[in-house]
């Protein structure tokens, strides 16, 4: 399965986890968890909570589509 979000990478850049993660926008670990693993992924309303607990601009949080 091909990566859809950067979650995983950008609690690994901003050293957090995702249990934190998890505290900090009224989610389960195990939500979380899927997330990180593209299993399952996030809404809309979802990856902006994350962005904004991540202090990150919700691109750094998708895979880019186009290589550049």
């Amino acid at each position: 399965m091909k990566a859809i979000n950067r979650i995983k990478a950008v609690l690994a850049e901003k050293q957090v986890s995702g249990k934190w993660l998890a505290k900090e926008i009224g989610r389960t670990e195990n939500t979380i968890s899927r997330w990180c693993s593209n299993k399952v992924q996030p809404s809309l309303e979802d990856l902006v909570k994350v962005a904004d607990v991540l202090e990150v601009d919700i691109r750094d949080l998708v895979r880019p589509t186009l290589n550049k």
